[in-house]
C-alpha cells in the first residue's frame, strides 16, 4: 500500500544571517525571510513585506509571545492565499528604542531611526531585490511593525512613500514625539498608498485617542487618489503580542490580497 504524500504548507524560513553587518549603526543583526512554502518550485515573484522586532514575530521561545506569522501564513496558504515574503529584522535589545525612535526628545536623546531606515534601503533592500524573486515595486513593497516598530514604519512610510506604498501600523508608540502628528499633517501620499492602522481599547491610559488623533489626521489625506487606509480597533485589546499577531492575517489580507 502506498503512503499517502502529506501536502504541507509551511513557509520556507531562511536565516540570512545571524550577525548581519548594520554598516550605519556599527552593530550585527539577526536577518530572517519567510518565503511561500513552495517557492523554489515557482517562478513567481512576490510582494515583500518588512517586519521589525523579528524576534517576536514566530519565534516560539519569545519571552513575550509572539506574532504567530508563520502558522497564519500556513493558514493562508492552504486557503489559497499568503503569496508575500516576509523580511524579518530582530529588533537591537536595549538599544531598540534609539533604533526605532525618529525624533529625539529630552527623555531619549540618541535617535537613530534615520540611521535604521538607511540600513534598511541602502543594504538590506537591494539584497532583497537581488537575491529573491521579489516585485520592487512601490505598491508591492511593505513595511510594518508594533509599538517602537510601528511609530519607525509609520515614519518610514512618510519620509519614503516613494519606497512603501503599504504600511501595517499596529498601536504606534506616539507618545514619543509631538513631531510625528505634524509629519502626518505635511504627508504627501503617491498612488496607490494603504495604511491598515490598529489600536487596543486597553493599551493603556492614552494610547486610543492617541492612535485615533493619528487616524484623523489621515482621513484627511483620502482626498488624492488611490490613497486608502483603515482603522481596525479591539477594544479588550492589549498591548501585547499576541493582540498583534491575531490582527496580522487580517492587515495582511487587506494590504496585499484584496482588501479582505
Amino acid at each position: 500500500m502506498t503512503g499517502e504524500v502529506v501536502r504541507t504548507f509551511y513557509p520556507r524560513i531562511e536565516i540570512l544571517d545571524e550577525a548581519y553587518e548594520i554598516p550605519q549603526l556599527g552593530r550585527k543583526r539577526r536577518i530572517s525571510v519567510l518565503l511561500p512554502y513552495n517557492y523554489y518550485e515557482t517562478e513567481k515573484e512576490y510582494p515583500v513585506l518588512y517586519l521589525h522586532d523579528g524576534q517576536n514575530l514566530f519565534d516560539e521561545y519569545a519571552p513575550y509571545g509572539n506574532w504567530g506569522v508563520d502558522k497564519t501564513l500556513e493558514r493562508m496558504a492552504s486557503q489559497g492565499m499568503g503569496e508575500v515574503i516576509i523580511v524579518a529584522i530582530d529588533h537591537g535589545g536595549v538599544l531598540r528604542i534609539q533604533e526605532y525612535l525618529p525624533y529625539s526628545t529630552p527623555r531619549y536623546t540618541e535617535a537613530e531611526g534615520h540611521l535604521y531606515l538607511r540600513f534598511m534601503l541602502e543594504d538590506l533592500k537591494p539584497m532583497i531585490d537581488k537575491k529573491y524573486r521579489v516585485l520592487e515595486d512601490r505598491a508591492s513593497t511593505g513595511i510594518g511593525g508594533s509599538s517602537l516598530g510601528g511609530l519607525i514604519s509609520l515614519y518610514a512610510g512618510f519620509e519614503y512613500p516613494e519606497i512603501f506604498g503599504k504600511k501595517m501600523i499596529f498601536s504606534p508608540s506616539l507618545w514619543i514625539s509631538e513631531e510625528i502628528y505634524q509629519r502626518a499633517k505635511s504627508f504627501l501620499p503617491q498612488p496607490p498608498t494603504d495604511i491598515y492602522l490598529y489600536a487596543g481599547g486597553m493599551e493603556s491610559a492614552n494610547h486610543y485617542g492617541q492612535v485615533l488623533r493619528l487616524e484623523n489626521i489621515l482621513q484627511e489625506k483620502r482626498k488624492y487618489d488611490e490613497f486608502d487606509l483603515i482603522f481596525a480597533h479591539n477594544p479588550t485589546g492589549q498591548h501585547r503580542e499576541i493582540h498583534w499577531g491575531e490582527q496580522f492575517p487580517m492587515a495582511l489580507k487587506w494590504l496585499f490580497f484584496n482588501k479582505y
